[in-house]
């Protein structure tokens, strides 16, 4: 390298003096690290000898100290990766026994729900058994209510007859005294001719006495009798109308227990239990019969007895009854699927589980195996049987109301647009089609267009079915 060139003291051109203590300065320092090197890496020889031959290589110290840092760095490295590895491993280990307890924890959770769904299932059988009960019960004691009833109307109308009987004897007594006295009275105040007669009519009159006094003994005999059985005919109606009110009064009970369970199911869920009762009983309200003439009455209208209005009142209640079961086969109190299921998401606010950001979640997410059965959860019509953006395979199914059910993510889809189904019914099975991060049944209500918390229907119909 050519040192730069510059004016000397004498005016001519040559190296500058800046130049010159540089590389002084470089010198020195090199003589420095040289010294440093040699103290605490001195040049070693390596000698390589043979039969006919021998080498060596000398090894400079900064070979040596180039030697020295690669084993440094190779020692460092293999000290780093293994406590890489061993707290990987500790690590996993630790995962593995966590994924280990949370599956145990899972576990215990779904045998707990399962224990928990078979002891409700017991319940709503026995609560079915219960009801079958007390329908059953209920028809008896009508059955045996119209019995007595008819008994009761029997026993009216004979002591009727008996009491017709007997005025109809105290009258006929009462003609025979009056003429008995007219013919006493023509025979004081007759002639001699006529008295001549008088044995003969007195002959025929006591014949007539005696028969009059025997039909009047009768008649007595007849009217002590009808006494003592109207006695027993009223005791037997009042030992009748006693058991007729224990009858109502249990059936009332029955028909009053039967009811409240459906009753508070209706109110929890939200839905006005007036109207939608009006609207069972305009849907059932078909009458008929053949023609028959009109027939008019002075009386005006019968006014019932008490036991009659009561039976009335009973009977009225009993159609509630039968209304209120109608109306609940046609609103969803029922759970979708019926297999052990795992309760992944609730209806509200929630974290997507695809984008993470905060979204609102319509319904309620219950995942199972692959292909569980689906079933629908009230009597209704589908109106969508088919692929919809992000629900996949969906099923829609418009029930009375205006509660409307979404069923999404299916598999595959056992129902057609238009088809009517009935509660409990097949109709489709668990799948994860459309956005959907695995196998799961979305399931949704909705009333009158807006949706709402499917969980309170299903854990209505868990207090009553």
């Amino acid at each position: 390298m050519t040192p730069p060139q510059g004016p000397r003291r004498d005016g001519r051109h040559g190296p500058r003096l800046g130049w010159d203590k540089e590389r002084r300065v470089r010198s020195r320092l090199a003589i420095r690290t040289h010294a440093f090197l040699e103290r605490h890496f001195p040049e070693r020889r390596v000698f390589l000898k043979s039969d006919t031959d021998t080498r060596f290589i000398r090894l400079k110290p900064a070979t040596q100290l180039f030697a020295y840092a690669g084993a440094t760095v190779i020692v460092a490295w293999a000290i780093v990766a293994t406590a890489v590895i061993l707290m990987d491993s500790i690590g996993s280990g630790n995962f593995r026994d966590q994924a280990k307890r949370d599956q145990q924890t899972y576990q215990e959770r779904l045998n707990a729900m399962a224990r928990e769904r078979d002891a409700r299932a017991e319940e709503a059988l026995a609560a079915q058994d219960r009801f079958n009960a007390a329908l059953e019960q209920i028809s008896a004691m009508q059955s045996e209510l119209l019995a007595s009833e008819t008994r009761r109307r029997e026993l009216e109308t004979g002591i009727e007859v008996i009491q017709a009987t007997l005025r109809q004897t105290m009258r006929e007594r009462e003609e025979a005294r009056l003429a008995l006295a007219e013919m006493r009275a023509e025979t004081q105040g007759s002639d001699r001719a006529i008295a001549a007669s008088v044995p003969v009519q007195m002959g025929l009159m006591a014949e007539a006495l005696a028969e009059t006094a025997a039909e009047r003994d009768m008649v007595m005999n007849d009217a002590m009798l009808a006494l003592t059985q109207r006695d027993e005919l009223e005791m037997e109606i009042r030992l009748m109308r006693e058991q007729n009110d224990q009858i109502f009064r249990q059936l009332e009970e029955a028909v009053a227990i039967s009811i409240e369970p459906l009753d508070k199911m209706f109110r929890s869920a939200g839905l006005p239990t007036d109207r939608i009762i009006e609207q069972v009983r305009r849907g059932y309200s078909g009458q008929g019969g053949p023609l028959t003439p009109l027939s008019f009455s002075t009386m005006g209208e019968e006014e019932l007895s008490p036991e009659e209005a009561r039976a009335n009142r009973l009977l009225g209640q009993m159609d509630r009854l039968n209304l209120y079961r109608l109306a609940a086969e046609r609103a969803p109190f029922a759970s979708p699927v019926k297999a052990a299921v795992r309760y992944t998401s609730g209806f509200g606010w929630r974290r997507d589980p695809k984008t993470g950001g905060r979204r609102m979640h319509n319904g309620s997410d219950f995942a199972g195996p692959h292909g569980t059965d689906i079933f629908a959860t009230a009597d209704g019509v589908v109106t969508h049987a088919g692929w919809s953006s992000g629900f996949g395979r969906l099923v829609k199914i418009q029930h009375d109301f205006g509660i409307e059910t979404y069923y999404a993510h299916n598999t595959r889809i056992r129902v057609k647009k238009g088809q009517r189904v009935s509660r409990g019914q097949h109709i489709a099975d668990m799948g994860s089609t459309g956005r959907s991060t695995g196998t799961h049944l979305h399931y949704e209500v909705h009333v009158n267009g807006k949706p709402v918390n499917p969980m309170t229907y299903i854990k209505a119909a868990r207090d009553v079915f």
